[in-house]
C-alpha cells in the first residue's frame, strides 16, 4: 500500500510539482494553451483593424504561430503522459525527477521566450529555440533511455520515440534555417511540415491506438480491443510521403496519401465503436475527439482531388484546422483530463469545467473551419482565436490547481 503523502510535500507546492512527471509538464502545458494564442489572436486582431503600432515578426508570422503551437505547446502534455507511461506500457524504470524537471523548465522556458521574440526581437526567438531545443534532447534522451532499458520494447513505444526523434530534427532544421537566412526558405516550411505530419500525428496516433481500446474494455462491459499491427507503419509510411510531395512541390499528387490515410482513421474510428462509448463521458470525448481525424483527411483529400483533377485550391486551411483544433486541440484536453484525474485521486469522469473547455472547443474548431469559407476572413480568425482562449482558461486554472495540490486520495505522486 503506498503511504500518504506527507504533510511537508503536502505544504510545499515546489516538491509537489517534483513528485510526478505530470505535475511539472503538464502545468507547463496550462500555460502554454493560453500564452501564444494570446499573441497569435492579438497578431490576427493587428491585420483586422489595422493596428499599425503592433510589434511584427522577423519570421512570417503564420510560421512562429505553427511553430511554437507544434513544438512548444503540445510537445510539453506529450512529455508529460510519455514520461509518466513509458515505464508502464513496456515494464521500464520510472523517470526522476532530474530527468523531467530539466524538460519542463527548458521548453517552456525556450517557449515562453520564443513567444516573446515574435514581438520583433529575433535575438529572443533564437535563443528561446535553442533553449527549447535544449530541453528535447534531455527529454528524448530520458524516453530512450527507458525504452533501452525496458523488458518489453514495444511498438508504440518505439513509435513515439521515433516521432520525438523526427520533432527534434524538425526543430533543429527551423533553428538552423533562422540562425543562416542564406538556407533556402524551403527548410523552414519543411521545419513546419514535419511538425504537423512527422511528429504530432505519429505521437498522437500511437497513443490513440493503443489507450482508447484499452480505455475503452476497461469501461464498458464485452469490449474487444482492437489494436490491429499493420496501421502504426501504414500510418508513418504515408504521412511521411506526404510531407515528402508537399516539400518537393507537387501537391496535386497528396491525394494518394492523403485518401488512404482518410480510410485507415475512418476504419480505426468504427471498429473502435464509438456508439458502445458514450458513457463515462469521460471515455466518449476521447472517442468524439478522434473522430475529428478522419473528418480532417477527408478534407485533405477534397483539397488534393480539387487541385490534382480541377487545377483549383479549394477548401484554404479548413482541413489542417480540423486537425490542429478539431482533433489534436479536443484530444487534448480529453486525454490530459483523463491522465489528471486518474493520477490525482479523482473519479475518472467529465468534471463541468472540463466539459465546458470541450464543448467550446468543438464550435472554436467550426469557427475556424467556416472563417476558410469566404467572408469576413480575418475577423472570422479573431473570433476563433477569442473562443480558444474562453475554451481554456476555466480548464487552464482548473488543471493548475490540481497540479499544485496534493492527490485527492492523499496517495503520493
Amino acid at each position: 500500500m503506498d503511504a500518504p503523502t506527507s504533510p511537508a510535500v503536502a505544504n510545499d507546492p515546489a516538491a509537489l510539482l517534483a513528485a510526478a512527471p505530470h505535475r511539472p509538464l503538464f502545468l507547463a502545458g496550462t500555460v502554454a494553451v493560453l500564452l501564444t494564442m494570446t499573441w497569435w489572436t492579438l497578431e490576427l486582431a493587428s491585420l483586422r483593424f489595422g493596428w499599425a503600432r503592433w510589434p511584427q515578426p522577423t519570421v512570417p508570422p503564420v510560421w512562429g504561430h505553427a511553430v511554437l503551437i507544434q513544438y512548444g505547446l503540445f510537445p510539453l502534455f506529450m512529455f508529460g503522459f510519455l514520461m509518466t507511461t513509458f515505464p508502464r506500457w513496456m515494464d521500464g524504470p520510472s523517470v526522476p525527477p532530474r530527468r523531467y524537471l530539466p524538460v519542463a523548465g527548458g521548453v517552456l522556458g525556450g517557449y515562453v521566450l520564443g513567444t516573446l521574440g515574435l514581438l520583433g526581437m529575433p535575438a529572443l526567438l533564437k535563443l528561446g529555440l535553442v533553449v527549447m531545443l535544449a530541453g528535447y534532447l534531455v527529454g528524448v534522451g530520458t524516453l530512450a533511455g527507458v525504452l533501452a532499458k525496458a523488458a518489453e520494447r514495444n511498438k508504440h513505444g518505439w513509435s513515439c520515440l521515433a516521432a520525438f526523434g523526427v520533432g527534434t530534427l524538425g526543430l533543429a532544421a527551423f533553428i538552423t534555417w533562422l540562425f543562416d537566412p542564406g538556407l533556402p526558405v524551403a527548410l523552414g516550411w519543411l521545419a513546419v511540415k514535419l511538425g504537423t505530419f512527422g511528429f504530432l500525428l505519429p505521437v498522437y496516433f500511437t497513443v490513440c491506438h493503443r489507450m482508447l481500446p484499452f480505455f475503452s474494455k476497461n469501461l464498458v462491459a464485452g469490449y474487444a480491443m482492437w489494436r490491429p499491427a499493420w496501421s502504426l507503419p501504414a500510418a508513418w509510411a504515408l504521412l511521411l510521403a506526404h510531407v515528402l510531395l508537399d516539400w518537393a512541390g507537387l501537391p496535386q499528387w497528396l491525394w494518394l496519401c492523403d485518401l488512404p490515410l482518410a480510410m485507415v482513421f475512418a476504419l480505426h474510428a468504427l471498429m473502435w465503436k464509438p456508439w458502445r462509448c458514450l458513457r463515462p463521458g469521460l471515455l466518449a470525448v476521447l472517442h468524439i475527439a478522434f473522430a475529428w481525424l478522419p473528418v480532417a483527411f477527408v478534407l485533405f483529400s477534397v483539397q488534393d482531388l480539387a487541385l490534382a483533377f480541377g487545377g483549383e485550391h479549394v477548401l484554404g486551411l479548413a482541413p489542417l484546422h480540423a486537425l490542429a483544433i478539431g482533433f489534436f486541440g479536443s484530444m487534448l484536453v480529453a486525454m490530459v483530463t483523463r491522465v489528471t484525474h486518474g493520477h490525482s485521486g479523482r473519479p475518472l469522469q467529465m468534471h463541468p469545467v472540463p466539459w465546458l473547455c470541450f464543448v467550446l472547443l468543438q464550435l472554436v474548431a467550426f469557427v475556424r473551419i467556416r472563417a476558410e469559407l469566404g467572408g469576413d476572413r480575418y475577423l472570422w480568425l479573431v473570433i476563433a482565436g477569442v473562443g480558444w482562449l474562453l475554451a481554456f482558461l476555466p480548464w487552464v486554472l482548473r488543471s493548475a490547481w490540481i497540479y499544485l495540490t496534493p492527490r485527492a486520495d492523499g496517495k503520493p505522486g
